[in-house]
C-alpha cells in the first residue's frame, strides 16, 4: 500500500476514571483477550501498510510491553516494521508531547525518511475493522487534501464527545466542530485521517512555528475551509472506548453473537499478543450463561452476562452478573458482583458485595498486598 501508518496512543481520558490510573487508554483490555490498540494495528496490517509508528506517552509501561514484539501483527519484516516513539529529551527539545501535532513534530524524521506518498493517522482507542486501502482510493478519487473517516453514533453515544461533522451531498466536509457543547449532528469523526505525506510535513512545521500543538484543532479544523476535506463513512461496527460507559458498553457488545462473529470469525482477522495459557476450567457446580471466558480462568461459581479476561479465579458460591473482570483477578468465596468493572490484579476477599446502582457502573479497585513478599 502506498501509505505509512501513525497511531496516536499517548493520550489520557479523565472519563475513564480509575481505569486510566494504571494504563493508557489504548492499552485497555477489550473482548476478553485483546487490547484496544490491537484493532487499529490489525487494520493497518490487513490493509498491507508495512510501516507503522505508534506514539506513546501517558502511562506507557503496559502499552510498551504489549508492543515489545511486532510479529503478532505481522510487522516483523526487513522493510518497514513497527516503530514505538516515546518523548525523548534532546539538546534542542526538553518537552513531553504537548499535543498530537507536537508528537508528530518531535518525530518528523520518521515522515521525512519515508518514501510512501500518503499517511494514515488513527487513534488507538477505537474498536473496528477497516480496510484503509479503500479509504485511500476514495481519497485519491476525490482529489482530497484530507479525508476524515466518520461514523454515525445515532442514539448509541453522545456525539458531543467527538468531533461533529457535517457534509454536503458529495461528501465534502462543510463543518467540523471538536467536542461541541451541543451537537446538532450524529455524524462524528472516527479519529482516522488520510493526508499526503509532504503536505502533512509542511502543515506540522507551520503549526509548530506558530506554537499550535493539536492535530485536529490546529490543523484539520483550522484548514477545513481552505483545503479539500472529505468524509468517508464507516458502515460497519465502530466504537470508541474513551469513557467508562462507552468502554463497558463496547465490551458488552461482544456478548452479541453477530458482533463476536464479525470480529472473531469473519476475515480479516484481529491479531493480538498471545500468551501460553491453559483453557478455561469449569469446576463441578459452576454455571455460566451468555458470557465470554478467556483462557487461564477457573470458575467455581455462577457467571452471567459478563466478560472474564485472562487468569480470573471465581470462588465457590460466587455470583457475577453484568460485569467485566479484568486480567488476573482472584474473587473469594460467597462474593456477589453486579454492574461492576473489577480492576486487574485485584483480590476480592470472600463474603464481599459490590453492586453498581442507579445505572452507574461501579469500578472496583482493591488496594491489597496480594503480591507482597
Amino acid at each position: 500500500m502506498r501509505a505509512i501508518g501513525i497511531v496516536l496512543a499517548g493520550g489520557n481520558s479523565n472519563k475513564m476514571r480509575e481505569l486510566s490510573n494504571k494504563r493508557a487508554v489504548a492499552a485497555m483490555p477489550v473482548a476478553g483477550g485483546y487490547r484496544s490498540i490491537d484493532f487499529v494495528l490489525s487494520s493497518m496490517s490487513n490493509s498491507h501498510i508495512q510501516k507503522v509508528a505508534v506514539f506513546t506517552q501517558y502511562n506507557a509501561k503496559s502499552l510498551n510491553e504489549h508492543l515489545n514484539s511486532s510479529k503478532w501483527w505481522d510487522f516483523g519484516r526487513k522493510q518497514g516494521g513497527l516503530y514505538v516513539f516515546t518523548p525523548t529529551t534532546t539538546p534542542k527539545n526538553s518537552y513531553w508531547y504537548r499535543g498530537t501535532a507536537d508528537a508528530i513534530a518531535q518525530n518528523l524524521d520518521f515522515l521525512k525518511n519515508s518514501h510512501e506518498p500518503y499517511v494514515v493517522i488513527a487513534s488507538g482507542d477505537g474498536v473496528y475493522k477497516l480496510d484503509y486501502s479503500k479509504v485511500l482510493e476514495y481519497h485519491i478519487a476525490k482529489k482530497a487534501d484530507f479525508t476524515v473517516v466518520t461514523a454515525d453514533v445515532g442514539g448509541r453515544d453522545d456525539p458531543s464527545r467527538f468531533g461533529v461533522i457535517k457534509t454536503d451531498a458529495d461528501g465534502r466536509v462543510t463543518d467540523f466542530e471538536e467536542k461541541p457543547i451541543s451537537a446538532d449532528s450524529t455524524q462524528v469523526s472516527a479519529g482516522i485521517y488520510i493526508v499526503r505525506r509532504r503536505q502533512l510535513i509542511e502543515l506540522i512545521e507551520k503549526a509548530i512555528d506558530e506554537e499550535r500543538y493539536d492535530l485536529v484543532k490546529d490543523i484539520i479544523i483550522r484548514y477545513k475551509g481552505v483545503k479539500r476535506m472529505y468524509a468517508y463513512p464507516i458502515d460497519t461496527y465502530w466504537s470508541n472506548i474513551s469513557s467508562v460507559d462507552a468502554y463497558f458498553r463496547t465490551n458488552m457488545d461482544f456478548l452479541d453473537s453477530s458482533v463476536r462473529n464479525y470480529f472473531f470469525r469473519e476475515y480479516p482477522n484481529v491479531y493480538s499478543k498471545v500468551e501460553d495459557l491453559p483453557p478455561a476450567k469449569y469446576n463441578w457446580g459452576s454455571y455460566v450463561k451468555n458470557s465470554l471466558v478467556s483462557s487461564g480462568c477457573i470458575i467455581n461459581g455462577n457467571v452471567e452476562n459478563s466478560i472474564l479476561f485472562k487468569k480470573v479465579y471465581i470462588g465457590n458460591n460466587c455470583s457475577i452478573k453484568n460485569s467485566i473482570i479484568l486480567n488476573d483477578v482472584y474473587i473469594g468465596d460467597n462474593t456477589h458482583i453486579e454492574n461492576c468493572i473489577i480492576e486487574s490484579r485485584d483480590t476480592i476477599r470472600a463474603n464481599t458485595n459490590y453492586v453498581g446502582e442507579d445505572g452507574r457502573i461501579k469500578i472496583v479497585v482493591e488496594k491489597n498486598e496480594r503480591y507482597a513478599i
